[in-house]
């Protein structure tokens, strides 16, 4: 079995039509639920054996993460996209409602409709158990709790962690792949696949959606050889080189340091951060040299690592690394959602070491500098949260008094409406988290800001003072962007695939009338290129008005024709989005505009 939880502030669902012949009776209206915990859940074949017992292990596993994230409500709601290998429709049925019956005795309980597909919509609170994933069997308990930065969490039961971190005790030679001799039609088989694109089911998607736009744009796709991980087209590394190097300016001027570290570290790494107690479930591990590694589901060690690898003075501080660094989590086949949800992806994390004392000012500066991206760069209204304390956490309780009066302190300077979540906080300190609305009115999690006296510990980490003494650092955990795929999803669908002219991969077609306006059209291709703009051009054997609607569907933001006029006089013809066209254009002329709009991220 299979499940996928979601702590949500509402969810609304809507039976369509029947999927299976024998599919339960149900109304075609919408039902919505407030305050819940969602438990999407695939049954397995594996599950058929003991039915009986399955239903005991999931129910034991909702009362675990019912417990954890305090709902009362639930929404037990069947999925089959999580797994390949499904039970027998009556099976699952039958299980899902024996389940709903133990489960009526102390929760409230409502189940979407068996055997139909259905819309929904689903409003996920963003904290750190938000978002869990289990795959529950006959052998196993409730799995150990885990969450954290980027909400994309995994859980499984014990013996699945144990052979995982510990990677088995087979030899090394044992664990390669087996490899014969491709026949020429194996090798055509294999061929095939390659560059076959993951299907998707585009009836279900808008013409608005990410996965939708960005082949469509040329910026990246997704293939069946490589699962929940994306191939970046030149267009799609243009934007995401752009935001990088926007966010890597704006560090610079606040002498952020920038660093990068290994995507594979030696377990003993994992086990003195607690990832392998807490978070083994959700990584990839290998051999090398028959010793454990694993991939770094996150980028703290490798930050705290560099900090530990010299010696520091108070002097130093406050000391900030930043590191676009590679992260995997192994996430569920079913919970793939193009960029949103991705089993490689790159974060924009940042280290803060500090003392005690410097905690206020860092915090606002680094709240500062996230308003300046949401407010003036993308216009984002957002609001934040305070999260404090969790019933499971580690240190000392006067030290997280302090901390959570701290950034409520500082919320308050600020004149910030809040929230404050009660016990969502991480485990090693409490935190501020940014939730951004984008133009269809949705709200996502991004930015965060966390205060850490945990990891320091852990790593024996210590700065000396004025009195030369060791004293131990705090850390803040920082991000902007989250994610970098999932922003860039939530830009595609948030400007509908018409970048900003700064951010857009392209900034300027060069279109010529005719072939013999093609020569002087190719020097106006130069000269912008020289002048640091992205442009291509279409010198095509097509209509004009052919290729002016192609630069349109492109998203271009302008379009410059070149005519017999526009090359007499040597200017050009300059056409917007808004379909206004501009004759007579000074080529300098045009630079200088499109510099200026590039400077004010217009």
């Amino acid at each position: 079995m299979r499940v996928l939880f979601l702590h949500c502030d509402s969810i609304k669902f809507k039976p369509v039509k029947k999927a299976l012949k024998d599919a339960e009776d149900a109304a075609l209206k919408e039902q919505e639920v407030h305050e819940c915990l969602v438990c999407f859940t695939a049954v397995e074949k594996s599950d058929e054996s003991d039915e009986k017992g399955i239903v005991k292990k999931y129910v034991e596993n909702i009362k675990d993460v019912a417990g954890q994230v305090k709902a009362k409500t639930l929404v037990l709601y069947p999925y089959a996209h999580l797994s390949s290998q499904l039970a027998s429709p009556a099976i699952a049925q039958q299980v899902l409602k024996d389940a709903r019956k133990v489960l009526e005795k102390d929760f409230s309980v409502s189940s979407a409709p068996f055997g139909w597909y259905k819309e929904f919509t689903v409003h996920v609170k963003g904290h750190p158990l938000s978002e869990l994933s289990r795959e529950i069997n006959l052998r196993t308990g409730p799995g150990a709790q885990s969450g954290g930065r980027g909400a994309q969490s995994k859980e499984m039961g014990a013996r699945g962690t144990e052979h995982r971190a510990q990677g088995t005790e087979q030899k090394a030679e044992d664990s390669k792949p087996q490899y014969e001799e491709l026949t020429e039609q194996a090798r055509m088989q294999k061929l095939a696949r390659i560059g076959k694109q993951a299907s998707l089911e585009k009836e279900k998607l808008s013409e608005n959606d990410h996965r939708i736009l960005g082949p469509k744009l040329g910026l990246f796709s997704f293939q069946e050889i490589a699962p929940g991980m994306v191939f970046w087209n030149h267009n799609g590394m243009l934007v995401r080189n752009t935001l990088m190097e926007f966010l890597r300016k704006e560090r610079t001027k606040r002498n952020y340091k920038e660093i990068n570290t290994p995507i594979l570290l030696h377990n003993n790494v994992w086990e003195i951060s607690g990832h392998m107690q807490n978070f083994s479930h959700a990584m990839f591990f290998t051999k090398i040299d028959n010793a454990g590694f694993g991939l770094k589901p996150m980028n703290c060690p490798g930050a705290i690592i560099t900090y530990k690898t010299g010696m520091h003075s108070y002097k130093d501080l406050p000391l900030r690394l930043a590191e676009f660094g590679m992260v995997s989590r192994n996430e569920l086949s079913g919970v793939l959602a193009g960029l949103f949800r991705t089993r490689i992806f790159t974060q924009d994390d940042v280290h803060i070491f500090l003392t005690r004392e410097q905690i206020e000012q860092e915090v606002t500066q680094v709240m500062e500098l996230i308003d300046h991206f949401y407010s003036k760069v993308f216009g984002f209204d957002y609001h934040v949260e305070l999260s404090t304390r969790p019933e499971k956490f580690m240190g000392d309780v006067k030290d997280w008094n302090k901390a959570e009066a701290t950034l409520e302190q500082i919320l308050k300077k600020r004149k910030m409406k809040y929230k404050v979540n009660k016990g969502d906080g991480a485990f090693y300190g409490p935190k501020i988290d940014f939730h951004i609305k984008d133009s269809l009115g949705r709200t996502w999690q991004l930015a965060t800001v966390q205060l850490d006296f945990q990891m320091p510990e852990k790593f024996d980490l210590h700065y000396v003072d004025e009195k030369g003494q060791h004293q131990r650092p705090v850390i803040i955990h920082n991000v902007v962007y989250g994610s970098l795929e999932r922003f860039m999803g939530i830009l595609i669908e948030h400007y509908q695939g018409r970048f900003p002219l700064w951010l857009s991969p392209i900034q300027a077609r060069i279109v010529s009338f005719t072939d013999r306006n093609e020569k002087y059209a190719r020097q106006v291709e130069q000269e912008l290129m020289k002048a640091g703009l992205r442009v291509d051009s279409d010198f095509a054997s097509e209509t004009v008005d052919y290729k002016v609607r192609k630069a349109q569907q492109d998203k271009v933001p302008y379009t410059i024709v070149i005519g017999d006029k526009e090359e007499k006089a040597k200017t050009l013809a300059v056409r917007g989005r808004d379909g206004k066209v501009r004759f007579g254009v000074k080529l300098s002329d045009f630079v200088a505009q499109v510099r200026e709009e590039i400077e004010k991220k217009k």
